[in-house]
């Protein structure tokens, strides 16, 4: 987290799609990030049911690799909105 961000740990952004304020706003936590691609790793079950900082990219690579939206939403009880 940049040393604007320390105190509360939290971002903003904002975009015309939920995909676009998603990926400013993982730019924003850490400078050296641009967007899911670089960070992709194998999917780890076990990370996907523990909320953690990685859960996101967890996540991401989950969808990837072709996980369904139920099997997500049993892993990491997030709603599937």
């Amino acid at each position: 987290i940049g040393s604007s961000m320390k105190s509360v740990g939290e971002v903003m952004a904002i975009g015309r799609k939920f995909e676009e304020a998603f990926q400013k706003a993982l730019r924003m936590v850490d400078e050296n990030v641009m967007g899911f691609d670089p960070y992709m790793k194998p999917v780890d079950e076990k990370e996907l049911e523990e909320p953690t900082d990685k859960r996101t990219f967890v996540l991401a690579a989950a969808l990837k690799a072709n996980y369904s939206i139920a099997k997500l939403n049993e892993l990491t009880k997030i709603d599937p909105w």
